[in-house]
């Protein structure tokens, strides 16, 4: 992947100097949740009816008050430091991409911010963790990371290679882009008329944002910044947070009525879809084709 370092994106907010704790929703409980908690969080997922799990993780939970501040160590800083430009540089380029892909459609794109930090942190949807990975805040219109969730992907088998990252963070505003558009909200009160399509209405608002990073590739490839390896790393992401890769890596039984987020191969294919065509109004996945 072709990228070049450089001052840090105005959209970026730096909080790694904070503490607490960590990150939020791009599909499993990563950071310091671990296999015992993941499972934990669906048992209760299942016996209170609500999504704890990550499907609609980019929801968050719990307070939203500052926490503490501690210390930021130099050694920690200076190994975070390449993958912090990576995801500056990453998050610039995508939303210059939808700019210019709103305008030709006649409408206007909001930046949004994104917020790296270490452990924990506040959002506008609650305290942000690491246990839950990256994710997207419709209330702040922010997206969240905490940069250790690279070696919790490396656990699950997912590449961390440049393009692997760059589409963690264009997943992630891709669900910008579905609240921008009316698409987040639409599905929020499907969710509460139509409780036990949740899970399935999840999925495919997942897979929508899956979709919406393969057209920001499809960018990235038509410019020549990217390769045929840098494909297969963030194929190889997608595939490593499928619902039933996780299922399996926690010793569970596949079980698709419970899936947030989609299979593997669901979320290659509409990653696919978006890159091979380049064109937002591919990223249906409503409707049933969630199943393709």
């Amino acid at each position: 992947m072709d990228w070049q370092s450089g001052d840090m994106s105005s959209d970026v907010e730096d909080r790694r100097g904070e503490s607490g704790g960590g990150g939020g929703g791009f599909g499993f409980g990563g950071g310091g949740l671990g296999i015992v908690g993941f499972l934990v969080l669906l048992v209760i997922s299942a016996v209170t009816g609500r999504n704890f799990i990550g499907g609609y993780l980019h929801g968050g939970g719990g307070s939203s008050a500052p926490v503490a501040q501690r210390a930021r160590t130099p050694e920690s800083s200076q190994a975070e430091d390449r993958d912090a430009h990576l995801i500056s540089w990453t998050l610039d380029d995508v939303q210059k991409t939808w700019t210019q892909i709103f305008e030709q459609k006649g409408k206007t794109y909001r930046h949004a911010k994104l917020v790296m930090f270490r452990d924990q942190t506040y959002s506008g949807c609650g305290t942000a963790e690491s246990s839950t990975g990256p994710f997207y805040c419709p209330a702040d219109q922010k997206v969240y990371i905490d940069l250790g969730f690279w070696d919790e992907l490396k656990k699950f088998g997912g590449s961390t290679a440049d393009f692997a990252q760059a589409y963690v963070v264009g997943h992630e505003l891709g669900h910008h882009v579905q609240n921008l558009l009316g698409t987040e909200s639409k599905v929020q009160r499907l969710m509460q008329e139509e409780p036990s399509e949740k899970n399935h209405l999840s999925v495919d608002l997942e897979l929508q944002a899956d979709c919406y990073a393969g057209v920001w590739g499809h960018s990235l490839q038509q410019r020549g910044k990217i390769n045929a390896d840098d494909v297969k790393s963030a194929l190889s992401a997608a595939a490593a947070v499928g619902d039933d890769h996780l299922q399996k890596m926690s010793g569970r039984a596949v079980s698709p009525e419970s899936w947030t987020h989609g299979s593997s191969a669901q979320r290659e294919t509409w990653f696919k879809r978006g890159f091979e065509s380049g064109d937002p109004g591919q990223c249906n996945t409503f409707g049933g084709k969630s199943s393709n």
